[in-house]
């Protein structure tokens, strides 16, 4: 019940709650305490309002996010100041959680190193995708690998029982750091081999989100994994004084193995995700999984969420990928037809010409593993603790620079206008945009908020449509054939601009048409959104009308 109870005062309908409090108990002050100063009082908070405004404006780092404030302190200038400052501003200056972060991010950095090799070739060999590549590596920090191995999974009960296969050969290590894992089929079939990796001697870490989990695991769930031997921690563990500590929360989806292999996507550890639970339908999600160089940045971003809290690793690179790791995915890429040459290292160092050749094997064999390749791969991750805002301006550079299609699935569209005139600018310049929303929504205020961006996406020639036979999870964007993004990060204000998201982008590889060929897939089984059936009930489009002036805090 106390659970159930905070949930609420920490989701957006018992957020919305808490200021009409504060602006009520203002207007009682004023009446009955302050009667004979009323108007004394009211102008003195009138001009702090405008104060925080001024402040507001000059400190933005994302204005369409910032205008909810603005708009919140002028209307109710008590309760909007009080819980900007309460929500969004104090706690920047005293949270030993936000300080950790950065910290550690600071120190994290310098495990991100882009081979020079590695960008040089990208640039040359696709100078299309030279944008995207110079913003990730330089702007955003996050360094381009070639592409040694990426499968792509269309549905959470494909990638399940590859990522137990992967599981049971750990030898070294596994980390797992998830908004919400929860106890069943799903979760129990992972937390088995763990508890077997651990006997074997296998380090096993795990991050779960407490606000994200509150309602699937109980309130001390990381004693009794660290009782079982698997060293765990709650993300940002609820306070029951609300504050804007609880906003961010971590809604990353990062499993590591061994350095050489992980997996991320919409998909959560529990069982609806694998429809082994059904609440809202057919859950359509994805996973991804990455082997090879890249895996790297996803071990960091692991580590450095880790060490905020424990400050356990003082240097990351223990936990590298080994030389017989790296020989493994070799092996997996010669095996390969779509990502191997016409010959093995061995073939070729065995080739007469090239013995003849006098050229050193330890340099073909160089060249041959960096030809062995299937385009390149940039996982990333988004913070709200910096000034950037990576993943919405990966997602705005692949909308911008598509020439023929960009396809989107999302299960939220709550957007700021940058976002929706980017995606209207690219229809009208002749690039077919659309995206696939729920069927059946699992938050339905939030759905039907969503549903008053349609009318001017239709009309800008944007193709939205409802995923019939369910919800869709998934967060992607494929386009061209050129470049794709799979991850964590919704199309709404708490995704982009709240929450700790990872991704992974994806460029000129031969599996990028496997995302666009699982999009139309979905495309066949969903109902295209018309604008005669947007014009409902006129009462019900003012009330949501208004309540889109609050999406940035929904």
């Amino acid at each position: 019940m106390i659970k159930k109870l905070f949930h609420f005062i920490t989701s957006r309908l018992g957020s919305l709650l808490l200021l009409i409090i504060f602006e009520i108990f203002w207007i009682w002050i004023l009446a009955m305490w302050l009667h004979p100063y009323a108007e004394l009082a009211e102008t003195a908070v009138r001009i702090l309002g405008g104060i925080v405004v001024v402040y507001i404006l000059n400190h933005s780092k994302h204005l369409s996010y910032d205008n909810f404030w603005i708009i919140l302190i002028l209307l109710v200038p008590v309760g909007g100041t009080l819980v900007y400052f309460f929500l969004d501003v104090l706690d920047h200056f005293s949270s030993s959680t936000y300080k950790n972060i950065v910290i550690e991010s600071n120190r994290a950095a310098s495990y991100y190193e882009q081979n020079p090799a590695v960008l040089t070739e990208m640039l040359e060999k696709a100078p299309e995708l030279s944008g995207q590549c110079t913003y990730i590596t330089e702007a955003a920090g996050w360094p381009v690998y070639r592409n040694r191995q990426f499968d792509y999974y269309p549905c959470g009960e494909d990638a399940w029982p590859v990522m137990l296969e992967e599981l049971k050969k750990a030898r070294r290590f596994i980390f797992i750091e998830y908004f919400i894992i929860e106890e069943g089929a799903f979760w129990n079939s992972i937390l088995d081999i763990l508890t077997e990796k651990v006997q074997e001697g296998v380090e096993c870490r795990v991050i779960y989100d407490d606000l994200g989990s509150i309602n699937a695991v109980p309130i001390n769930y990381a004693d009794k994994l660290e009782k079982l031997g698997i060293h765990a921690q709650a993300f940002n563990k609820v306070n029951p004084i609300i504050n804007g500590v609880m906003q961010h929360r971590d809604h990353r989806k990062i499993l590591v193995i061994d350095g050489h292999t992980a997996f991320t996507g919409g998909l959560n550890l529990a069982d609806e995700y694998v429809n082994k639970k059904m609440r809202f339908g057919y859950w359509k999600d994805n996973c991804v999984r990455v082997k090879g160089d890249a895996v790297w940045s996803m071990t960091v971003m692991f580590l450095t969420i880790w060490n905020a809290a424990w400050h356990q690793d003082p240097d990351y690179r223990v936990f590298m990928a080994d030389a017989e790791d790296d020989a493994a995915t070799d092996n997996t890429l010669a095996s390969d037809p779509a990502l191997s040459s016409t010959s093995t290292p061995e073939a070729i160092l065995s080739d007469p010409d090239i013995q003849e050749s006098g050229t050193p094997a330890d340099t073909i064999c160089t060249e041959e593993h960096e030809e062995n390749h299937d385009g390149w791969i940039a996982p990333y991750s988004d913070t709200p603790l910096d000034s950037r805002l990576t993943g919405e301006d990966i997602y705005l550079n692949i909308i911008n620079q598509a020439k023929r299609y960009c396809y989107i699935f999302t299960p939220y569209l709550i957007i700021d206008n940058t976002i929706l005139n980017a995606m209207i600018l690219a229809a009208q310049r002749g690039v077919d945009v659309r995206i696939i929303t729920p069927g059946i929504p699992d938050k339905r205020i939030v759905y039907n908020i969503g549903r008053t961006y349609y009318g001017a996406l239709i009309r800008g020639g944007v193709r939205i449509f409802s995923y019939t036979p369910g919800f869709d999870h998934s967060k992607t964007f494929v386009s061209d054939d050129r470049v794709a993004v799979v991850g964590t990060q919704n199309l709404d204000y708490r995704s982009l601009y709240l929450h700790f998201e990872d991704g992974v982008c994806l460029f000129d590889s031969k599996k990028i048409p496997e995302i666009r060929t699982d999009f139309e897939s979905a495309l066949a089984e969903s109902h295209e959104i018309t604008l005669e059936e947007l014009s409902g009930h006129l009462l019900k489009q003012i009330f949501f009308g208004v309540l889109r002036l609050f999406a940035p805090f929904l």
